[in-house]
């Protein structure tokens, strides 16, 4: 789950990052509010539209098991991890 959520927060925050990128690349300083307020609506638009085509990705692209699953159990005194059977 944590891996879920940094994954995501990541891809959110990647338009911020490579816009911090050009304004240090056109000598420009990243720390002024007025280099960021007129682009935030945007760099936010586009950081939600990554997360929401990772997750469309996901569920599309994702291997799905077939079968039947057995749960966790125990068989002869030894943990047996769950599987697709």
């Amino acid at each position: 789950m944590t891996r879920a959520v940094v994954q995501g927060l990541v891809l959110f925050l990647l338009p911020f990052v490579l816009f911090g990128v050009y304004l240090v690349v056109r000598r420009r300083n990243p720390l002024i509010w007025s280099h960021w307020s007129d682009q935030s609506l945007w760099l936010a638009i586009a950081g939600l539209s990554f997360v929401i085509a990772s997750l469309v990705a996901t569920g599309l692209l994702a291997e799905r098991e077939t079968g039947t699953y057995v749960p966790t159990h125990v068989e002869n005194g030894r943990v047996v991890p769950g599987h697709f059977e």
